[in-house]
């Protein structure tokens, strides 16, 4: 990957609730991630609820939509991508990330696929039994402030 590749992109898979998608590409422009959403969507890119929730930091993100999943997983093919899930065998602490890493997030009613899951496996973000799931852009925050963490100069953040 080339310096001038993103530090991450964070993907959304068939996201649905319009101000997580806002949310979270205010979060990707912040850290200077690309942001990716996957169709189909819940919603029009266009609603104002995404760009409210973006404020008028929209305009600059970073976005990049696939068609669909093929299409997305053919741009994804040579790249090294982390799957999340409340079904993912390891915490996303254990993971170990790079420069140029694909975060990949599901919608916020059912998740990632169970079969993209079974096939790439997938991380999870710890939380206590009684609760079944974190709000999309929070575990999308949670997981891609580690990262940057970890491969950003120690002044970035």
């Amino acid at each position: 990957m080339s310096q001038q590749e993103p530090p991450l992109h964070v993907v959304l898979y068939n996201p649905e609730i319009p101000p997580n998608t806002g949310n979270v590409g205010r979060l990707c422009l912040g850290v200077g991630a690309a942001m990716h959403v996957v169709h189909p969507i819940g919603f029009s890119m266009g609603e104002k609820a995404v760009r409210r929730a973006g404020l008028d930091y929209w305009k600059h993100v970073d976005l990049r939509e696939h068609e669909n999943g093929a299409a997305f997983w053919t741009w994804a093919a040579d790249r090294r991508v982390h799957l999340f899930s409340t079904k993912g065998g390891k915490a996303y602490t254990q993971a170990t990330f790079e420069h140029g890493d694909v975060l990949v997030f599901g919608c916020e009613t059912k998740g990632l696929p169970s079969e993209l899951v079974r096939k790439h496996g997938a991380l999870r973000i710890p939380i206590r039994p009684q609760v079944r799931s974190l709000n999309l852009s929070n575990a999308v925050a949670i997981v891609t402030y580690a990262a940057i963490a970890s491969i950003a100069p120690p002044d970035f953040i």
